[in-house]
């Protein structure tokens, strides 16, 4: 079946306290979206924001970040009044303040909260004991990064469990109550979609940051030296994006630990992550094959060198170990051909992004059905300011082709887009930005840069999605990507 996909980052929706979150704001676009024919709603990883914000460099690869639990909601429950509104129409997310002006009320419901049999269950899991933990001493520091704790016995707790956790028990609560409204909440918007022939497409990263729970509680799957500290960093060397390369911090893996015990990091990751999305797409495929391993002492990731993964052993060990496994490999870039023998040989569906791939002689895309195809990901301009910046030159020569393929309006954006849907690709996913025709004020991230304006973009209104549905519907039915059942 060809199937037609819409990107938009949760935090980006509209909502009433500053950004997006699991509130109604996100029901609704589930039911535009299902009224335009989609039936894949592709997010970012909804993991607790890092460094810069970024979603790529969580604290945990397990839990979400609270931003998205809807305080409606809670008050729904119950366990709060309804919360005035809060920064409602603004299109710039200001993460501090928001988190400022919703704690009170994420204090107040818990509370007014009372565990049950599902909360203890759900509190019980390896994870959610480590994440509460680690969030409730990194607050306890002034949020520094673990590796800057004073407290010897703070630092070390998931290796000689030698401090005293009564003093921390109530702050560590909290954080399992978040967690646990988190999932409830995610997993009711989830059922919506799916009850309405929508699948989620969840993103992972393949790094986790080095500060977060992830390393403070699980040291040997990472390379580091006795203080905890990384020995080398992750990163990619110079590319389109970036003349130096791009030195993202990340700590390496220890490949050799994590064979030795049978990848039991990433099957309890994938699995988990199974859980929340229908469809799994994992960040920086390549490195399961080769990865770009940088001394953690050079301050540009120019000087690394390439060291092969053991993907195959994971692979195999993972597919033993999970069911109806849906994953979808972000595998960009100038790669050497093992990664794609790799991604061929389980079947996984790769990845091609038009504005990288427009011209026949540029990729594949435009023969290989089993792919998923973009306008442009997160890491893109919008097609609209990606078009307007080319040469006049080169867009005469993307008019020209378009034209050669039959296609010829008004919009260059909208002409992307059919062609697009037009591929032969069997997963089309299309940004909420493309559509709308959005110039670079809606870029949510360029590549190889840190802080504002990255990830902070949002729409404070669905009306011209709304407007668009019909529009939508008719392209995607032209493209033959609409659902047997939904034509009815």
């Amino acid at each position: 079946m060809r199937k037609a996909g819409i990107l938009m980052p949760v935090a980006s929706l509209p909502g009433r306290h500053g950004c997006g979150s699991f509130g109604a704001d996100a029901y609704r676009f589930i039911d535009l979206a299902a009224r335009a024919g989609f039936s894949i709603w592709q997010i970012l990883p909804l993991n607790p924001l890092g460094y810069g914000n970024s979603p790529y460099q969580p604290y945990s690869s397990f839990a979400m970040d609270d931003l998205y639990i809807s305080l409606d909601s809670l008050a729904e429950m119950g366990l709060i009044e309804r919360a005035p509104s809060y920064r409602r129409n603004a299109e710039v997310i200001d993460y501090d303040a928001v988190r400022k002006f919703r704690e009170p009320y994420l204090r107040e419901a818990y509370k007014n909260f009372r565990p049950d049999l599902n909360y203890s269950t759900f509190s019980y899991q390896e994870w959610v004991k480590n994440f509460a933990i680690f969030m409730a001493l990194k607050k306890k520091n002034g949020m520094q990064g673990w590796l800057d704790w004073p407290d010897k016995d703070e630092k070390n707790q998931p290796v000689d469990g030698k401090l005293d956790l009564k003093p921390y028990q109530d702050e560590i609560l909290y954080e399992v109550f978040k967690q646990y409204i988190l999932f409830l909440q995610w997993k009711d918007l989830k059922q919506y979609a799916n009850d309405r022939g929508i699948e989620i497409m969840g993103d992972i990263p393949f790094y986790v940051g080095i500060d977060s729970a992830d390393v403070w509680a699980g040291r040997k799957n990472f390379l580091l030296d006795d203080d905890g500290r990384p020995i080398f960093i992750a990163g990619v060397p110079p590319d389109y994006f970036s003349a130096t390369g791009q030195r993202w911090g990340n700590p390496i893996y220890d490949w050799d630990y994590m064979k030795k015990n049978d990848f039991s990091f990433w099957v309890e990751r994938i699995s988990y992550t199974q859980k929340l999305f229908d469809i799994i797409r994992i960040d920086h495929f390549r490195a399961f094959d080769t990865y770009w391993k940088i001394n953690a002492e050079c301050p540009t990731a120019i000087d690394g060198v390439w060291v092969e993964a053991p993907g195959y052993e994971l692979f195999d060990t993972l597919l033993k170990k999970t069911e109806d496994l849906e994953l979808v490999a972000e595998d960009l870039g100038d790669l050497r051909p093992e990664v794609h023998k790799l991604r061929d040989h389980y079947n996984f569906r790769g990845m091609r992004v038009i504005q990288f791939a427009f011209l026949p002689e540029e990729s594949d895309v435009h023969d290989k059905p089993h792919q998923l195809v973009y306008t442009g990901t997160h890491d893109n301009d919008t097609i609209f300011a990606w078009y307007r910046e080319k040469p006049q030159a080169e867009k005469r020569k993307l008019r020209r082709y378009l034209r050669s393929c039959g296609i010829n309006t008004h919009s260059f954006a909208d002409d992307v887009i059919t062609y697009s849907l037009n591929t032969q690709a069997d997963m089309v996913v299309i940004p909420l930005t493309d559509w709308l025709h959005y110039g670079h004020e809606a870029r949510l991230n360029t590549p190889g840069t840190v802080g504002s304006p990255n990830w902070m973009w949002r729409t404070a209104s669905l009306s011209g999605f709304a407007k668009k549905t019909k529009e939508i519907r008719r392209k995607l039915e032209a493209a033959d990507r609409i659902r047997k059942e939904d034509e009815e």
